[in-house]
């Protein structure tokens, strides 16, 4: 390999190679490398619509891109001598197509609008793969609703007993979470797929590039039309580490709800062997390590997040090496989303749940406190607050029937509930975990039929989302296969 051809002409002298690997992005940009022939390809075809490059270098060069495309890049592109992957794949062009032709691919182009493209066309194939895996996360909260249709559990606000409220009320609260973190990962998408090849270094070019053209070829949807916006912004990435950090956080919730679940002291689910591990010196331990890793997972996320926001906050127009240091935190963070959204969805389909036990656990502690009150005040016309001034002091003398109310009223209210007509069995049924549950009827709450109306409408949207995914990795796929058979015909 010759050396770094693109200092030869303006710097003398050789980078120590603590320099050389300071100054380093190889290994970010393996992430990219098979991006990067895709871009050259659309550039050169591009150059070679619009008479840039003659015909005898498209073919030399286009040849040897084809057969990286197929048999993957070697690893002398990147050897640390380049900066980056940019600098080593045009190289190799120029060793193996000669340096006539290779010294020629940057016509019109620079490396930072080259890169902010590699950038894109690789996080917007990670960007539906994460939307990918929340469409088959979301299918699972599915199953297991329909699965668990009737299973009572309690519900719990600062970790107390509640109200009794169902497993697919629970499952069905992450899934429309989920449901809005696609939404912003849908959004994130938009804004990463605008081309930004053809801005050159930051104040476009004197060629006369087609960037529609090269636009066409990698499947964008258009061109990020000021050439200094193109090459200095990296919103989108802080755009998607944000969804991402968002997403992360929501499936640490439900990591830890499965965490508490699975302890004896709950005893709701039990999580298949094959995500837990045993202890050392404790034969009897079952621990949830993935779902443990999982939760500090969401802090590696967040914490890409806060890492590139930092770097991008105090940077001037337009384009700074700082934004170098931007693209490991993405790669670490859209990592982190995609191989936990993938792990959860694993874990899920093989728990399994304990409805008798949440059943038992759903009438404790008072759990249908509230429905008594609201009983009080339905059926025997007293205020809320009043209903509810009674029953907090007869659970503070430890239950809840007639006798205990009926002094409790007297003591706090002055009032005989049994005058009023409050009988034993209205305070049975009150108190009845099933009824109480059944009779929350409105939209989105825990009631049989309640459940059926979310999960058909939220199954619609699901659907929406499913299709979305699906067309825009056709229509990726269709002008990339465009962009491979124009380059084939360009050199047969």
């Amino acid at each position: 390999m010759k050396k770094d051809q693109i200092r030869k002409g303006r710097l003398a002298g050789e980078r120590s190679r603590q320099v050389l690997r300071y100054l380093s992005s190889m290994e970010a940009d393996r992430w990219i490398g098979e991006a990067d022939i895709l871009v050259d390809m659309a550039h050169l075809v591009m150059l070679h619509h619009q008479k840039l490059m003659t015909p005898e270098y498209t073919r030399a060069l286009l040849r040897v891109l084809l057969q990286l495309h197929e048999d993957g890049l070697p690893d002398q592109v990147f050897d640390e001598q380049f900066e980056d992957i940019h600098a080593g794949l045009e190289a190799y062009l120029m060793e193996r197509a000669g340096e006539d032709a290779g010294g020629r691919i940057h016509m019109g182009r620079s490396r930072n609008d080259e890169v902010s493209t590699c950038l894109r066309i690789r996080l917007r194939e990670d960007l539906l793969r994460s939307m990918d895996s929340l469409v088959r996360l979301r299918e699972v909260l599915f199953t297991l609703a329909e699965a668990h249709r009737d299973a009572v559990m309690p519900g719990y606000t600062h970790l107390q007993p509640a109200q009794p409220t169902t497993l697919p009320h629970h499952l069905l609260a992450y899934e429309q979470a989920l449901g809005r973190d696609f939404d912003r990962f849908r959004a994130a998408f938009h804004h990463v797929n605008l081309s930004p090849l053809g801005a050159a270094a930051f104040a476009s070019t004197g060629y006369p590039v087609d960037r529609e053209m090269t636009a066409r070829l990698l499947g964008f949807d258009q061109v990020l039309s000021n050439s200094m916006d193109a090459v200095a912004s990296r919103d989108f990435v802080l755009e998607t580490l944000s969804a991402g950090a968002i997403l992360m956080t929501v499936l640490s919730r439900l990591a830890e709800d499965l965490i508490l679940w699975s302890t004896p002291a709950f005893g709701f689910v039990s999580l298949d062997d094959a995500f837990c591990s045993s202890s050392s010196i404790m034969p009897q331990k079952k621990n949830p390590d993935t779902l443990e890793i999982l939760r500090a997972k969401a802090g590696t996320a967040q914490g890409a997040l806060a890492g590139a926001l930092a770097i991008v906050k105090g940077l001037p127009m337009s384009y700074n090496r700082d934004l170098q240091e931007v693209t490991p935190h993405l790669w670490r963070g859209i990592s982190a989303v995609m191989e936990s959204t993938d792990l959860l969805t694993r874990i899920l389909q093989g728990a399994t749940f304990d409805e008798k036990r949440m059943a038992q656990e759903a009438a404790r502690g008072f759990s249908t406190a509230t429905d008594l009150a609201d009983m009080l005040v339905r059926s025997h016309n007293l205020p809320f607050r009043t209903a509810h001034t009674i029953v907090g002091r007869a659970v503070r003398r430890g239950s809840l029937d007639l006798r205990v109310l009926e002094a409790a009223a007297q003591e706090v209210a002055g009032i005989s509930l049994v005058q009023r007509g409050v009988t034993a069995d209205e305070v049975a049924v009150a108190l009845d975990v099933p009824t109480a549950i059944a009779s929350r009827k409105a939209a989105g709450g825990p009631a049989p039929d309640a459940i059926i109306r979310s999960i058909r409408e939220r199954r619609r949207i699901h659907r929406q989302d499913s299709a979305w995914v699906v067309s825009q990795e056709k229509a990726i796929q269709e002008a990339l296969s465009q962009l491979l058979a124009d380059a084939r015909e360009l050199v047969a």
